[in-house]
């Protein structure tokens, strides 16, 4: 809407340009005509007083001299204003041209102070009149341009602090995860749970950490080692047994598995691998390679050890 009228613009900045000096001038000219006739009339007033009169004629002396310093002050001023070139070059008229053929370069640039933005504003819209509709959430703008234009357009209406704070629920989930895991892993955690971030968006470790932050909850980026705790998959390394193993031992409720959140990952107190009676079959499993569950009884389970015994890793991960 505003870029038909650059061109306009541009060409009444030059008009101004090219007369401000020839006005300043005029001015000039003017105050010069003054300041000469005061100084004639001072000196006129200071040759007609009685000399003998010295209190007078000294005061009358002084303001003749005062008019004269005007009068010399004037020209100077009038004559540098006379050496300066009294029209812009042609390279910055072109500048000037090209700034109202691209108003939107020019609004956008990093060198439009706001202070002029707020002018051209004000100059180029009487009124903007905003509808809510609260049922679709939208805002719907009427702008009246000067001269009589008008543009409707529709946006979203932006939510309260309120609306797009990080839901209970969800903060609950992070500040039980925090203590233990990583921010990585609690927006992954967020992510399969279905929770999203106040604003709608999924969950990353940069969001938790915000999010944290926010609310003061304390924590870490990465997941700091457990002196107490181990995933399933190392459990089965500590014990030199396989991911299996391990799953065949929580199932048959020897051994007990814990889990901060829904999803989040399991975990094993070390102290539990060392207690009885997983200590026993452990030992016992890799003494005879039979895993002894209840009773003596057998548990069928082909990979009893650790599938790669070069590492004693099972190569499993949760």
């Amino acid at each position: 809407m505003i870029s038909p009228f650059g061109v306009e613009a541009s060409l009444k900045a030059l008009e101004e340009l090219s007369a401000g000096d020839a006005a300043q001038r005029a001015i000039l000219s003017s105050k010069l005509e003054q300041v000469e006739y005061e100084a004639k009339k001072a000196f006129e007033q200071y040759d007609a007083v009685d000399a003998r009169n010295r209190l007078v004629a000294g005061e009358l002396e002084r303001r003749w001299n005062e008019k004269l310093g005007e009068v010399e002050t004037t020209k100077q001023r009038l004559s540098s204003l006379n050496g300066k070139r009294c029209s812009l070059s042609s390279d910055e008229e072109e500048k000037i041209r090209l700034m109202g053929e691209n108003f939107a370069e020019s609004w956008q640039s990093d060198r439009c102070p706001p202070t002029l933005k707020k002018m051209i504003f004000r100059t180029a819209i009487d009124e903007i009149i905003v509808h809510a509709d609260a049922e679709d959430k939208t805002l719907q703008f009427t702008i009246h341009w000067s001269g009589g234009t008008h543009t409707q357009l529709t946006m979203e209406r932006p939510r309260s602090a309120t609306e797009t704070a990080t839901p209970v629920e969800t903060l609950e989930i992070i500040r039980r995860m925090a203590v233990r895991h990583g921010d990585d892993q609690i927006a992954s955690v967020l992510n399969r749970l279905g929770h999203s971030t106040g604003k709608g968006k999924r969950w990353n470790q940069d969001r938790v950490a915000t999010a944290r932050r926010n609310h003061s909850i304390p924590g870490q980026k990465r997941a700091l080692p457990d002196p107490d705790r181990v995933s399933l998959s190392e459990a089965a390394r500590v014990c030199r047994v396989s991911h299996r193993t391990i799953e065949r031992l929580v199932e048959a409720g020897l051994l007990k598995r814990e889990q901060t959140a829904p999803r989040a990952p399991w975990q094993i107190r070390r102290a539990d691998l060392n207690a009885e009676p997983i200590k026993s079959i452990v030992e016992r499993l890799l003494r005879t390679g039979k895993l002894m569950l209840h009773g003596g009884c057998t548990g069928n389970q082909p990979p009893l050890f650790a599938e790669n015994e070069g590492d004693g890793n099972a190569r499993h991960h949760e």
